[in-house]
């Protein structure tokens, strides 16, 4: 299959137009100071209180900085990741699909081809006009990320591509990287359990005592994008993994000054040397664990070359605290990724859904699954282990919840713990785990597991909200009233959880006709004596009446 029968999007500026063909692209002509306003815009998409598919990609194509200079490139932002969405039309798919697509595309990579010229390479920046002003790095229109808090400009939307000196395998990761000169960048690649991939490989360089090159790409098809935030095994090929989600080969190009392959359709690429042992402070930067990184040593990377289109389109994410685009370009994968575990590799019987929590825990903490009522408590605690254990860096709380409770919904799980688990019985907390990602100022003490089984374990009465037909029928009317427009969240109606007996359904649909009399008729017959106010009916009635 060539890529010509690719149904995703084979660059950036191809996503953007399709985005913008099914109306969730904004484009912004104003002029916007990429230095004080640019993030803080888009950030109110994820803080204004906006429905998920409220959101939209931002185009901007006036941009400037704080100190007036304009710049001829524009900034997308949002156009990753804003909404599953978003995400699903970079992929080509809709969005009950892209769980499938990923699990095929880890199973069925297709290689990468390599091409002689490219799109990325059409401007070249290299030597002494790399470290002019306003030439090298400073030529991009790079936003800060959080004003007010980052020490610099700062590269996000990052595929950053490395090689393992001993078997020449290639990673991609999503690391930050900032502004420190013209041709130079502080890249930050996490170093803890579960971390970057780029790092392990620094770590080898370090040993050989030799710089690491690393090239950065900003803008790329969205598919080979996404292969950055996900925990693929080191050793796999990413950019295979990224043909299997295109359903193509990704057309690939070496770098002009360091040996390295980058995707050849890019909008930019900044290649450059890692000091193997030298290291730079770096940050503060507002980090997707919600606090700002404050001041670390991290890496040091010279840049040798800034290669690009002609006209190119630099790409930022949103990131910071949680929901992000950052957030959303991680979820979407992730959890399918878990479901696809626990069902397939670990066979736990009745898992419905994996919930990654997102709203400001990050998805990678909190962690909700959604069994089948009845589902053995064996399988749901096997189900809870494996979702803490799968990745070191998430499942610090995990609570089960049965199916008719929407995990999205962070209010319907309280209640579940509130009235389905015994916390005597269905808590349980496991030490040693890693502290995973999360701010530094923390405590250094070993971390824990809490496991919490909020399933269903035996009849309930019904949800007391109206039954489902009687708020659909007021619904109508409120919007033929022209109220406040609704947003509802499940549960929305009462529904049966077992406990109930089709009599009480008698007496229910008589009291909807104004039969209530006829009711009390009943209830007058079945009147009984030297009983405790407050006794189950069912626990007398279905005894023998004493003379």
């Amino acid at each position: 299959m060539g890529q010509e029968d690719s149904k995703a999007p084979l660059d950036l500026q191809e996503h953007i137009e399709r985005l913008e063909k099914a109306g969730l692209l904004t484009r912004i002509q104003t002029p916007i100071d990429k230095d004080a306003e640019l993030h803080p815009l888009a950030r109110w998409q994820f803080q204004g209180g906006l429905q998920e598919d409220q959101r939209r990609g931002f185009l901007f194509t006036d941009v400037r900085d704080s100190k007036g200079v304009e710049y001829d490139i524009p900034v997308a932002v949002g156009v990753l990741a804003a909404t599953p969405a978003i995400y699903a039309i970079g992929l080509g798919v809709s969005e009950d699909q892209i769980g499938d697509v990923w699990v095929k595309a880890m199973a069925n990579p297709i290689p990468p081809v390599e091409v002689e010229t490219a799109p990325c390479q059409e401007m070249v920046i290299t030597g002494e006009e790399l470290r002019q002003h306003g030439r090298g790095l400073g030529s991009l229109p790079v936003p800060v990320s959080t004003p007010g808090f980052d020490s610099a400009p700062y590269f996000t939307a990052t595929l950053c591509v490395t090689k393992d000196p001993e078997n020449g395998i290639q990673n991609m990761g999503t690391y930050r990287a900032a502004l420190k000169a013209e041709d130079r960048l502080g890249v930050r690649m996490a170093s803890r359990l579960s971390g970057a991939g780029g790092y392990q490989h620094w770590l080898k360089y370090k040993k050989l005592n030799q710089p690491m090159p690393c090239a950065i790409v900003i803008g790329c098809a969205p598919a080979v994008l996404f292969t950055g935030p996900q925990k693929l095994p080191i050793d796999t090929d990413e950019m295979a993994v990224a043909g299997g989600l295109i359903g193509a080969p990704v057309r690939t190009v070496k770098c002009k000054t360091i040996d390295l392959m980058v995707p050849a359709d890019a909008e930019l690429v900044i290649e450059g040397l890692i000091d193997p042992d030298l290291l730079e402070p770096e940050g503060p930067f507002g980090e997707s664990h919600g606090h700002v990184a404050l001041e670390d040593f991290n890496m040091s990377m010279q840049v040798t070359a800034i290669t690009r289109k002609r006209k190119p389109v630099l790409v930022s994410i949103v990131s910071q605290v949680t929901p992000s685009e950052s957030s959303v370009l991680k979820r979407v994968a992730y959890e399918p990724l878990f479901l696809e575990h626990l069902r397939h590799h670990m066979n736990v019987k009745g898992i419905r859904r994996v919930v990654m929590h997102e709203p400001l825990t990050n998805i990678r903490k909190v962690i909700f699954l959604e069994f089948e009522k009845g589902t053995p408590q064996s399988e749901i605690w096997r189900g809870m282990q494996g979702a803490a254990t799968l990745q070191a860096q998430c499942g610090k709380v995990v609570i089960a919840v049965s199916d008719d409770i929407d995990a999205r919904n962070a209010d319907a799980v309280f209640w579940s713990i509130a009235y389905r688990a015994n916390i005597l019985e269905d808590l349980h907390v496991t030490p040693y785990r890693s502290g995973g990602h999360g701010p530094k100022s923390a405590s250094k003490s070993a971390e824990g597991t809490l496991m919490i089984d909020a399933t269903l374990k035996a009849p309930m009465p019904p949800l007391a909200l109206p039954a489902e037909p009687y708020m659909t029928r007021a619904r109508e009317i409120w919007e033929e009233l022209q109220l406040p427009a609704l947003s509802p969240q499940p549960p929305w109606h009462g529904y049966s959880l077992g406990d109930w007996d089709d009599s009480w359904s008698g007496f229910a649909e008589a009291a909807i006709k104004g039969d209530w009399r006829d009711t009390g008729q009943q209830t007058l017959a079945r009147r009984r004596g030297s009983i405790k106010p407050e006794t189950p009916v069912r626990n007398v009635e279905t005894q023998p009446e004493r003379k």
